[in-house]
């Protein structure tokens, strides 16, 4: 593996490892997870272009996934 993948994988158990907040701070919350990965993604933040190509990265799976479920039999 080169060291762009292992900094997106890196990122990706990171943040999967943040996930488990109380229900009582989720509910004060008013940003999504794509949006609070897409400021943290802009950041200068160490790390922060992993995050960024993690975004683009599942954003072309999901249009590929998209084109793909709307091609007629």
């Amino acid at each position: 593996m080169n060291g762009m993948t292992r900094g997106v994988i890196a990122v990706c158990l990171l943040l999967a490892g943040c996930g488990g907040q109380s229900g009582s701070s989720r509910a004060a919350d008013t940003l999504t997870e794509r949006q609070r990965d897409s400021m943290l993604a802009g950041s200068r933040i160490p790390g922060a272009r992993g995050v960024g190509a993690a975004l683009r990265a599942a954003d072309s799976a999901s249009a590929r996934i998209r084109a793909t479920d709307s091609v007629a039999p």
